[in-house]
């Protein structure tokens, strides 16, 4: 290092030598013109001497010039003397400051890393040695119960396990770490001094969310659902999702010791669409990244039958077969549907397959209405289909025209509206035509 002063050049050198002593030198060279003789002053023809202090265990004596009568502290000399030794001084003083710091830096032989860890995971406390010499290294619990001893198990937890110790570090494993494992662990060092650090482990604690709903999920109805965090360190906050929308929930939260149980509720209207949608309880901590979880909750609303009978998109005819499906939805589900004809039996030859009815060889006796029928604990519903079979046209190769009403007496047949009624000009669209015969069916023809 370098002072510069008025009256000269101050250099001091401090050094540390590998066994940790530390070496310092002190010099001053005075100002001058380069190629000039040094200054050396005298006064009334007498020399001044050149002051120097003598050590090694002697007494340095000071230094008094003469000056031929004059006063010393007035001579420009001795001020300028006087002005070097207060400088020489000053610089002394600053040697002394950072041999302290020096000292101070050195003598940290052992360092120790703050821990923080996910409870339930392994926690590694570290004490790392610098210029160590071999002597005694402790590592302690917050109880300052001794855990190792010089690398060996002190205490009969068989959750610590030594992972290394040499001469740069004493390093021991806590596996299943809890929160009353944290707290400052402390790495001691016995030599000529002792000297100790404090390792600070913090165990965190994820937050859980359950989701649970109060009382049973009725269409039309108001639901209410609960999501806790039993246990959370530090607390968390918790949110509400209905797929995309985040909804408002009123939240509480109680601490015990250390640990923090948080509860969040929120209400909403549901109807039997609702069923199988998910509402989504969102648990994290703000100030520990990444330090979230989430359950997805699925709606289980329960609802009365909703019933419909699959029609066929084609007109029947006397010979076909037909297929009538029930399609049923419910909360909880029907098992069984009915099948039944309005104010008739069903025909002989139909069959029921689950929620299908096949009716097979259509004819005009199997017209009439169809009824399907589901009932739940919360209801039942039905639905129905009117089957009207159209009669076989073969023998009427082409279109003809006969009046509104014929009767031929003779041949024993006749013409009626019957089947579909008149037209607004009072014509018949479709007709059926009776043979004589009382057993001969009606057959339907188009006019």
């Amino acid at each position: 290092m370098l002072q510069e002063h008025p009256q000269g050049t101050v250099r001091f050198r401090v050094s540390q030598h590998p066994q940790g002593t530390v070496r310092f030198r002190v010099s001053q060279h005075p100002r001058r013109a380069q190629g000039d003789a040094p200054h050396r002053p005298r006064t009334g023809g007498h020399r001044v001497p050149q002051h120097r202090p003598r050590t090694g265990g002697h007494r340095v004596s000071q230094h008094r010039p003469r000056t031929g009568g004059h006063r010393v502290s007035q001579h420009p000399v001795y001020r300028r003397t006087m002005a070097g030794c207060r400088t020489q001084a000053r610089l002394l003083a600053s040697v002394v400051i950072v041999l302290a710091v020096i000292r101070q830096v050195s003598s940290q032989v052992v360092q120790a890393e703050n821990v923080t860890v996910m409870e339930g995971k392994t926690a590694e406390i570290a004490c790392r040695l610098h210029n160590y010499d071999g002597s005694i290294v402790v590592i302690q619990n917050p109880n300052r119960q001794t855990l190792f001893f010089n690398g060996t198990r002190a205490l009969k937890d068989e959750r610590f396990k030594l992972v290394s110790f040499t001469y740069q570090q004493l390093r021991i494993a806590l596996s299943d770490i809890r929160v009353s494992d944290e707290g400052g662990y402390y790495c001691q060092l016995y030599s000529e001094d002792t000297h100790h650090q404090v390792a600070v482990v913090t165990v965190l604690v994820p937050p859980k969310p359950i989701v649970e709903v109060q009382g049973e999920l009725v269409a039309n109805s108001l639901a209410s659902l609960i999501c806790t965090v039993p246990r959370s360190k530090p607390p968390a906050q918790i949110r509400w999702f209905r797929g995309k929308k985040e909804i408002t929930g009123v939240s509480s939260r109680l601490q015990t010791g250390k640990v923090f149980e948080i509860t969040s509720s929120v209400n909403f209207t549901v109807d039997r669409k609702d069923n199988g949608d998910i509402v989504t309880c969102e648990a994290n901590v703000p100030s520990v990244k990444g330090m979230k979880n989430r359950i997805d909750f699925p709606l289980n609303v329960r609802f009365p039958p909703v019933v419909k009978v699959q029609t066929p998109s084609v007109h029947l005819r006397e010979g076909d077969d037909l297929t009538l499906t029930c399609l049923v939805t419910g909360n909880p589900q029907p098992t069984e549907v009915t099948w039944s004809r309005l104010n008739d039996t069903l025909p002989k030859h139909t069959e029921q397959q689950a929620n299908r009815l096949i009716l097979s060889a259509l004819s005009s006796l199997d017209n009439g209405t169809y009824l399907c029928e589901a009932a739940n604990e919360l209801g039942s519903s039905a639905d129905q289909y009117v089957l009207v079979v159209h009669g076989d046209f073969g023998w009427l190769a082409h279109p003809i025209s006969l009046p509104k009403f014929l009767c031929d007496s003779d041949l024993g047949s006749y013409l009626t509206h019957e089947a579909s009624g008149l037209d607004e000009h009072g014509e018949a669209r479709e007709a059926f035509i009776n043979g004589n015969e009382s057993h001969e069916r009606k057959k339907e023809y188009f006019i």
